[in-house]
């Protein structure tokens, strides 16, 4: 079976790493956390259609400055006119599909961000993070083509830990991202929940169990 795009980023040893961190924070707290990592939010085809209409237009001013310096074009001008624009559209389209930096670079940051909130917000209902008895569910969320990682804490978190408060974690696995090692970082980011998470009114209770699977789920969107 082929590997999927997501599952190349994590290598068996990097996803027992994260559930063993996952387990070990719960072990000493009440907090339940559901690694979650997506190849992408959206396929951006915007960035695909951004890269074709400005390679276009390069290649059709570069056109009329060969021309207008040394008439290149000759007989052949009505062709000429049309050709560059057209190449240029192609090579365009071409490139932003198989350089995901260029992609990337050509969504705004304000649709990089909407997609991710709205894929993590699905995630946190797809995989049922408020389904705890205590409210203490967390969705740690990784985007790898938007190198952007957002943490869900349900209301018996949010109750503890502000949303801010999360911010050097979020920081450290987007780290982990733009390095290329996104496993270790996100199992580092774990461990160092328990920090947060060590406060009073989240002590794991005595017949406490585990409520959520603690294994990282892996999605492609």
């Amino acid at each position: 079976m082929a590997t999927s795009t997501v599952e190349q980023f994590f290598s068996a040893a990097d996803r027992a790493a994260v559930e063993a961190a996952v387990r070990e924070v719960e072990q000493g707290t009440a907090g339940e956390i559901v690694p979650y990592a997506v190849s992408a939010c959206d396929d951006y085809e915007v960035a695909r259609v951004r890269a074709a209409l400005l390679a276009s237009l390069a290649c059709a001013l570069l056109a009329a400055v060969v021309h207008a310096v040394g008439g290149f074009w000759g007989a052949y001008l009505d062709l000429w006119i049309a050709v560059p624009p057209i190449a240029g559209a192609a090579l365009g389209y071409l490139a932003a599909a198989l350089l995901p930096g260029l992609r990337r670079a050509l969504v705004p940051d304000e649709i990089l961000e909407k997609r991710v909130a709205q894929r993590a917000a699905t995630a946190f209902l797809e995989q049922e993070v408020f389904a705890t008895r205590d409210r203490t569910g967390i969705l740690i969320f990784l985007a790898l083509f938007e190198r952007r990682v957002v943490v869900l804490g349900d209301s018996g978190i949010a109750a503890r830990v502000a949303q801010h408060e999360w911010d050097d974690i979020v920081a450290g696995i987007v780290a982990g991202i733009r390095a290329g090692t996104p496993g270790k970082a996100l199992a580092e980011g774990i461990r160092a929940c328990a920090v947060l998470l060590a406060r009073p009114g989240m002590e794991r209770r005595r017949d406490d169990t585990d409520e959520l699977p603690d294994y990282l789920r892996l999605e492609e969107r």
